[in-house]
C-alpha cells in the first residue's frame, strides 16, 4: 500500500519536507536568539547607566569613538561655550518642551555640543539662559550622535533659524562651521532654571520595536515548520486512501464513462445517439442490419395526414 512513497513524485515531496523543517526551525531559532540578545543588551544598558552615575568621570579624548561600552559614561572636558541652538518636541517626564544645546569650544580646537539642560513649553531663544562666559569645565554623560525618527527624536524639517532637530553632526554641520565632535554630552547638573536631561541607553539595547519584530519572527517560523508537518501527512492519508480504494475496486465519480468522453453538464456521460456520441459518431450501418431496419421517411405528422386521406378516398362510391 506504501509503494508509492518510491515514486519520483513523492521522492520529490520527501526531500522538501525534509529540508523545509530544519530551515525553518533554524530560522525561527536565529530570531529568539536575536530577541533574547536584545533583551540582555536592555538589561546590560540599564546596569551601566546606574553604575555610570557613581563611577569617576574621565576626560573625554579617552571615551571616544562613542560605542555601546562608553555611551552612558560620564566624561569631563574644559573650553569656552560658543553658539547656542534650541532643540524641539523634546519630552521629559511627560511634558512636552526642547532642549538648550550650546556648542563649547574645547582646548583641543574641536567643537562639542553640550545640553545644558531642558525647558518647558515651545522653544523660545529669549526663554534660554546665556552660557556661562569664560573658560568652563563641564561633566555629563557622554552620548551617541542622534538618528532622526529614532527613540522618539524628530525627524521633521524646515525648523526656524537657531533649531536642530537632532543633535547630531550630520544635523548640526548644516548649521555651524565648527568642527564638530561625533558625540554630546549631557550636563550630570542643569545650569540655573533648567532641568538635567538624563543619559539615554544607546540605539539597538532597548526593547523597542525591533525586538518585538524579532519574537513575531520567531513565532512565525516555527508555525511554517508544524504547516510543512501538517501537509505532508494531509497528502499521505489521501494517497492512502486512494490506494485503498483502488484495491477494493471502488470506481471514482468518473469511472463509469467512457475513455475519451467527458460527463455532461448533469454529471453523466453522454448517452449513445446523442449528438457527439460514439453511436452517432461511428459509420453507417450496412443494409440488413438492425439499424438499416429502422423505417425513414416523412414526419410523423406528415404520415398521418396521409393516411387520413387515403382513408377518405376509399370511403368515397365510384361513380
Amino acid at each position: 500500500m506504501y509503494r508509492f512513497l518510491l515514486t519520483p513524485r513523492w521522492w520529490g515531496i520527501n526531500v522538501f519536507v525534509l529540508l523545509a523543517i530544519p530551515f525553518c526551525v533554524f530560522m525561527g531559532s536565529w530570531q529568539l536568539s536575536r530577541f533574547e540578545a536584545r533583551v540582555d543588551d536592555h538589561r546590560s544598558a540599564e546596569e551601566q547607566a546606574d553604575s555610570a552615575r557613581t563611577q569617576p568621570a574621565r576626560p573625554l579624548a579617552e571615551m571616544l569613538p562613542v560605542d555601546k561600552a562608553t555611551s552612558g559614561k560620564r566624561v569631563t572636558a574644559s573650553g569656552r561655550y560658543g553658539e547656542q541652538l534650541l532643540v524641539p518636541d523634546r519630552e521629559l517626564d511627560g511634558r512636552a518642551g526642547f532642549y538648550v544645546l550650546t556648542l563649547l569650544r574645547t582646548d583641543g580646537g574641536r567643537t562639542l555640543p553640550v545640553v545644558r539642560g531642558w525647558l518647558p513649553g515651545t522653544a523660545d531663544a529669549a526663554r534660554a539662559p546665556a552660557p556661562p562666559a569664560g573658560e568652563v569645565d563641564v561633566t555629563g554623560a557622554l552620548q551617541a550622535s542622534e538618528t532622526p525618527g529614532d527613540n522618539g527624536v524628530s525627524a521633521r524639517g524646515g525648523l526656524p533659524p537657531g533649531q536642530t532637530g537632532a543633535i547630531s553632526t550630520a544635523s548640526l554641520v548644516n548649521l555651524v562651521s565648527d568642527d564638530l565632535y561625533d558625540a554630546w554630552v549631557t550636563l550630570d547638573t542643569a545650569d540655573p532654571g533648567m532641568t538635567a536631561v538624563p543619559a539615554r541607553a544607546p540605539s539597538g539595547t532597548g526593547l523597542d520595536l525591533k525586538a518585538f519584530q524579532n519574537l513575531g519572527y520567531t513565532g512565525e517560523w516555527f508555525v511554517f515548520a508544524g504547516f510543512v508537518v501538517f501537509m505532508w501527512f494531509r497528502l499521505l492519508r489521501r494517497e492512502i486512501e486512494f490506494a485503498r480504494d483502488a484495491e477494493l475496486g471502488i470506481a471514482g465519480p468518473d469511472a463509469s464513462a467512457p475513455a475519451g468522453t467527458s460527463p455532461s453538464p448533469g454529471g453523466s456521460p453522454l448517452s449513445p445517439g446523442s449528438p457527439g456520441s460514439p453511436a452517432s459518431s461511428g459509420p453507417p450501418a450496412s443494409p440488413g442490419s438492425p439499424a438499416s431496419a429502422t423505417p425513414s421517411g416523412p414526419p410523423a405528422a406528415a404520415r398521418k395526414a396521409q393516411d387520413a386521406g387515403s382513408d377518405v378516398d376509399a370511403s368515397t362510391p365510384v361513380r
